[in-house]
């Protein structure tokens, strides 16, 4: 077995549901997969001493999950009082309406279209729900609309599919881009350096430990994937399904239509800085 200290950014172990940090309780959500590694975390966050709750990501459209989320919520003395979204592919955000429906919440999200109620969700914003203090942070790249959100409390961040609990996400192009990625992973660092971050609460996989070492592992990774895929344009794979074929050939096939989304937003960056 692998050491998990010596893994990036440190994973916690076991993907279980249960409290991870001091306002953090995850509820793993039954869809795992190749994408959803063990499932889809619902982060449950609140302060401590405090009747309401946040909810993160109420997953997919999973009538038990769903009330399963609703239970441990209640289980823990708290009403949830605010439905939130990371982003907006259905793994997330599938089962929000219904979420609301059953808690009688507001959701926000950055994209219109999948909010409940007047309200979004903008750089800068600070939820204070049951005074809890949830700062949002822009992180487009995987998504144009992917947000993480700051939980100075725990010295935490909830990071959606921005960076996961193991392996590295995908840049799904063409409505995720590169560089925004890039910038998100510059701007997750920051927190890591300028903010005492030190915990990753993802959206897939166990929790991780080192938040400044997951960071710093994904910026080495994006660097050696575009160096390989800039290295086999000049050896004469022209297409995406070429180059995916060339530079994952190690990988599970299974995961190379993922792969040949973040290969074309790979290809559209160096293009778009004159490298091919």
């Amino acid at each position: 077995m692998s050491d998990a200290h010596a893994l990036p950014g440190q994973p916690r172990g076991a993907v279980v549901s249960g409290p991870a940090t001091a306002r953090a309780v995850n509820v793993l959500a039954p869809n795992p997969s190749a994408m959803t590694l063990d499932g889809t975390n619902t982060w449950i966050v609140a302060e401590p001493d405090a009747d309401l709750a946040v909810v993160i990501d109420p997953g997919p459209l999973d009538e038990d999950h769903l009330r399963r989320v609703v239970d441990t919520a209640e289980k823990l003395g708290k009403r949830i009082g605010l439905t939130l979204l990371t982003h907006g592919h259905p793994d997330h955000a599938e089962g929000a309406a219904r979420f609301a429906e059953l808690t009688r919440t507001k959701v926000r999200a950055l994209d219109p279209v999948l909010r409940l109620g007047d309200e979004g969700l903008a750089a800068g914003d600070v939820i204070t729900t049951g005074g809890l203090e949830l700062r949002v942070v822009p992180t487009p790249g995987h998504t144009s609309d992917s947000l993480c959100f700051h939980l100075p409390a725990d010295r935490a961040v909830l990071t959606g599919d921005t960076i996961l609990g193991r392996g590295t996400t995908m840049v799904a192009h063409p409505d995720g881009r590169l560089g925004d990625y890039l910038d998100s992973l510059r701007r997750l660092r920051s927190l890591t350096v300028d903010d005492g971050v030190h915990t990753v609460l993802p959206g897939h996989g166990p929790v991780l430990e080192d938040a400044q070492g997951a960071v710093e592992f994904y910026l080495a990774h994006r660097a050696s994937r575009l160096a390989q895929v800039e290295t086999a344009v000049e050896a004469g794979y022209r297409t995406a399904p070429e180059v995916v074929a060339h530079v994952y050939a190690d990988v599970d096939r299974s995961l190379w239509p993922a792969a040949e989304l973040s290969v074309r937003a790979q290809l559209e960056y160096l293009r778009e800085h004159d490298l091919i």
